[in-house]
C-alpha cells in the first residue's frame, strides 16, 4: 500500500462506475488535475478527503485505504455462503453472508477456507430428538485445541464456542442444517456435510469440498 491510497485502486473503482476524472474531481471538490496526479502514482489525496472519496466510488474507507475493493455477490443471502474469520490475536470470530473486508486488533482478516474432514478432525453426528449433535475426538490440550463448531444452514450460521479441557462436542437446532464446520487453533477451518441418514442414526460424515 501507498502512503495513503493507492492510484490503481482509485482508477479501477473509479472505471467500475463509469465516471470520469472530472467527475470525480467535482463530486469531491478537487481538480481533475489532482485526480490524474493520484491515478498515476505522482501524489496522494489528503486524509481528509479519504471518506468522501470512498463514499463517491462507493466502498468503504477501509477498503479504499487496504487498496482491496471487496465485491459481495450473495445478494441472495445465503447463509451457505457465509465466510467464517477469525482474529489470531485475541481468538474473535466473525462471520459475514460472503465477501467482506474484516479487520481486529489492526489486523486485516483473510477468509478462512475450509478443508475436508481428515481423520484428526473428523466430526461424528447424530441426531438426538430434534437437534444434530456434533461431537469431534480431537484433543483439548490449552496449547491445541478445537475452538469451535458451527452448523450452517440457508438461513443462519448457528456456532458454539468451544475451550480447552471442555468437550469437543456441541448440539444444533437440525433443521435444514447442510454443513457442519470446526476450527483448530493450530491446523484452521475444517468442514463436513450433513449426510441425509445423521437423521437415523449415528455417523461419521465424509469429508466436505467447499
Amino acid at each position: 500500500m501507498e502512503r495513503w491510497v493507492t492510484g490503481r485502486i482509485i482508477r479501477e473503482l473509479r472505471e467500475r462506475i463509469g465516471i470520469t476524472q472530472a467527475v470525480l474531481a467535482d463530486r469531491i471538490g478537487v481538480s481533475d488535475k489532482a485526480v490524474s496526479k493520484w491515478e498515476t502514482g505522482r501524489g496522494y489525496p489528503d486524509i481528509t478527503l479519504v471518506e468522501p472519496l470512498a463514499s463517491v466510488l462507493g466502498v468503504s474507507t477501509a477498503e479504499l485505504l487496504s487498496g482491496c475493493a471487496v465485491t459481495n455477490t450473495n445478494l441472495s443471502a445465503n447463509m451457505l455462503r457465509s465466510r467464517l474469520y477469525v482474529c489470531p490475536v485475541c481468538g474473535n470470530v466473525i462471520c459475514a453472508i460472503g465477501e467482506a473486508h474484516v479487520s481486529c486488533h489492526g489486523i486485516a482478516l483473510p477468509p478462512l477456507d475450509a478443508e475436508p474432514a481428515d481423520e484428526g478432525h473428523e466430526l461424528s453426528m447424530e441426531m438426538v430428538e430434534n437437534e444434530l449433535y456434533v461431537h469431534c475426538g480431537h484433543p483439548m490440550d490449552k496449547a491445541h485445541h478445537l475452538t469451535f463448531l458451527a452448523a450452517v444452514s440457508p438461513d443462519r450460521v448457528q456456532l458454539v464456542r468451544l475451550y480447552p479441557e471442555g468437550p469437543a462436542e456441541a448440539r444444533f437446532r437440525r433443521a435444514g442444517v447442510r454443513d457442519v464446520y470446526v476450527y483448530c487453533n493450530r491446523d484452521g477451518l475444517f468442514g463436513a456435510q450433513v449426510p441425509t441418514f445423521a437423521r437415523r442414526r449415528k455417523a461419521t460424515v465424509a469429508p466436505h469440498t467447499r
